[in-house]
């Protein structure tokens, strides 16, 4: 016999699944279809993002905050870099740190990308309320720290 509570609570779970497959879905196609049209992928975008949120962050740092390899890092940086969206300088107390910013250029692309983002944020936790938004950021929290240990 099958366990109803158990399939229940499966298909609950499933739902879960797909609402945060289809929400993440909805979030990102505007910046997916501006990063196509300037041939660049979503990593561009990632890296755009904390680079914003840390500026004159060395690269080693970088690594660290978006928690990825160098080889990941290394082509779509130097792209943006070559392309004008960041800057790279050396450290001034250690030549051989690196440190990133943005440029207007890449200031500019990073608003257009995460500002839709944030326009759908702030738009669907107005309608959700402030309970419902508080409860996604502890679920969101608690995701994020399952994947730690």
């Amino acid at each position: 016999m099958i366990d109803q509570n158990n399939n229940k609570r499966e298909n609950e779970l499933n739902q879960a699944l797909e609402a945060i497959h289809f929400g993440f879905k909805a979030l990102i196609a505007r910046p997916d279809e501006r990063l196509a049209e300037i041939t660049y992928s979503r990593v561009h975008h990632r890296i755009l993002y904390f680079i914003a949120r840390n500026p004159e962050c060395s690269i080693n740092e970088l690594l660290g905050v978006m928690g990825v390899s160098k080889q990941y890092l290394n082509r779509p940086l130097r792209q943006l870099t070559e392309d004008g969206y960041v800057r790279v300088r050396a450290d001034q107390a250690d030549k051989r740190v690196k440190r990133v910013s943005l440029s207007k250029k890449g200031l500019k692309l990073e608003n257009e990308l995460s500002g839709d983002q944030r326009e759908r944020f702030e738009k669907v936790f107005k309608q959700a309320g402030a309970d419902a938004e508080a409860g996604w950021r502890t679920v969101m929290a608690l995701l994020v720290a399952s994947g730690r240990g």
